[in-house]
């Protein structure tokens, strides 16, 4: 009577099917019943697989109970909680079950309804109400919570590891698998329960809600983190998707590391904030370069010419389709991935020659949504608004004996769109000195590794494009003057 054996292994003679996304599970069904295992299923679930020829027992059958309330009330049943809570070897509850004519369910298979989809679509306040699923965490709780004699499946990649451990333990699963599974059908509801709890908060004034559930699925396990002793991995956020680094298709490459990713965000973020085209270069969470250019090739080579040394084994990111002209400039430096938000055939085939480069497509720009940023700190989040704020002319303020002329001003705006942007994305504070809507140096504050400031190329570069602004120019930083203790008109 104990559906079990010293093992952990667990032989499936029922399972209770009832799924939103019903990808794959006539197949994933077709085999259970090969195997002599009963299916019970809800609605359309059960309507898809008599369909596919798969013997089903309805839910109102097996619970003699109808449907109600527009199916909001279909699996909210003794029998069918009873089967998925009862602990197989405690004799108080076989004894419970069998008095009640409750069977063992050995399995569960539910996909909750689309409540995230839905909310993303744009759909109105009672549609969003209507797709909050209560019976599906319901089961998928209970399923869970009996881990040693129940397997709880709730996401449609998990149906070939079931396969293959049914195929290889004749129709059992294995005490792992069961608690493995466990674990990610609690994870999967405290997600959607999160998202529906922070749905009703933005539905009022208020703008943070009193709890916080940031959620996110995991994309990738990384070889190592921020330093090789480190253990990483990366998650994409389970809320609105923004195109960058995390939602873009890898087309070639290597596989991307967890500093790679880091700085592909900010490059992608920084060329994100301009209209025209533009190009970033960030190496070590550092801007090596940035500009914009009448198309990508262009401002591709003045980002480059800000600091060639340094854009070795950086990372580029355009804001334009990527084309063929860019793509033979890109390749003749070393350069650990390329981002943008598209790319023509003739561009990929060009880079297509560096097999360990990156290469990857957003499919867009991103909208100027609000949404959150967080940042973490000692037990704790900093969540503001994104910034999406902007500063243009007519918001400038002369506090200066000379007035800039229009140029400067131009180049003003540049290098305060680009000191913002990195701000934002990068982990040192830098000051720019910009000329014709390029960088002409960048400064740090502290030294990182892999990008020295060198105090020779900070002469150089200073010596050469002295000649090229007035002496004071409104955006040279003070490190950046020249020695001489005399003053001219034109200093600030």
């Amino acid at each position: 009577k104990v559906n079990s054996d010293p093992n952990g292994l667990v032989r499936i003679k029922r399972v209770l099917v009832s799924v939103s996304d019903k990808t794959s599970i006539v197949n994933l069904c077709q085999f259970l019943t090969s195997m002599g295992v009963e299916v019970i299923s809800t609605g359309g679930s059960a309507k898809i697989l008599m369909e596919n020829g798969v013997a089903v027992t309805e839910v109102s059958d097996y619970t003699e109970f109808p449907e109600l309330l527009d199916g909001r009330l279909k699996t909210l049943n003794p029998k069918i909680h009873g089967g998925l809570l009862g602990i197989r070897d405690n004799e108080d509850h076989h004894q419970a079950m069998a008095e009640h004519g409750i069977l063992p369910i050995d399995a569960c298979v539910v996909n909750l309804y689309p409540f995230e989809e839905t909310v993303n679509s744009g759909a109105d306040f009672g549609t969003c109400v209507e797709n909050i699923d209560v019976g599906g965490p319901a089961m998928i709780r209970a399923a869970a919570k009996n881990f040693k004699s129940v397997t709880v499946v709730t996401e449609v990649d998990q149906y070939a590891e079931l396969l293959t451990e049914l195929a290889e333990n004749d129709g059992c699963t294995s005490l792992a698998l069961r608690e493995k599974y466990a674990g990610a059908a609690y994870a999967r509801t405290a997600v959607y329960d999160a998202k529906i709890a922070s749905w009703f908060s933005m539905q009022g004034e208020d703008h943070f809600p009193e709890r916080l559930v940031i959620s996110g699925t995991l994309k990738q396990r990384l070889r190592y983190g921020e330093n090789p002793h480190q253990r990483a991995a990366f998650y994409v956020s389970d809320g609105p998707k923004r195109l960058g680094a995390a939602t873009s298709e890898i087309i070639q490459g290597k596989e991307l590391s967890y500093n790679n990713i880091a700085d592909t965000d900010a490059a992608w973020e920084l060329v994100c904030e301009f209209n025209e085209p533009a190009v970033a270069i960030i190496k070590h969470a550092n801007p090596c370069g940035a500009a914009v250019g009448v198309n990508p090739m262009d401002a591709y080579l003045r980002a480059l010419a800000c600091d060639p040394i340094s854009a070795f084994g950086g990372i580029v990111a355009f804001n334009r389709t990527l084309d063929k002209d860019a793509a033979e400039e890109v390749i003749k430096t070393f350069t650990e991935v390329v981002i943008a938000p598209d790319s023509t055939a003739e561009a990929l085939q060009i880079l297509s020659q560096k097999k360990n480069l990156r290469v990857l497509l957003t499919g867009g720009i991103p909208a100027d949504e609000l949404g959150w940023t967080v940042k973490s700190v000692a037990s704790g989040y900093l969540v503001q608004d994104r910034d999406a704020g902007s500063v243009t002319e007519a918001q400038l303020q002369i506090v200066t004996k000379r007035a800039p002329t229009a140029q400067e001003i131009t180049d003003m705006l540049f290098a305060w769109k680009v000191s913002l942007g990195s701000s934002e994305a990068c982990t040192i504070r830098v000051f720019f000195v910009s000329h014709e809507m390029a960088f002409v140096n960048v400064g740090f504050d502290t030294i990182s590794s892999g990008v020295q400031v060198r105090q020779v190329e900070r002469d150089r570069v200073c010596k050469g494009w002295i000649h090229c602004r007035p002496r004071g120019r409104a955006d040279e930083p003070s490190g950046f003057r020249s020695n001489s203790s005399s003053k001219s008109e034109g200093d600030l």
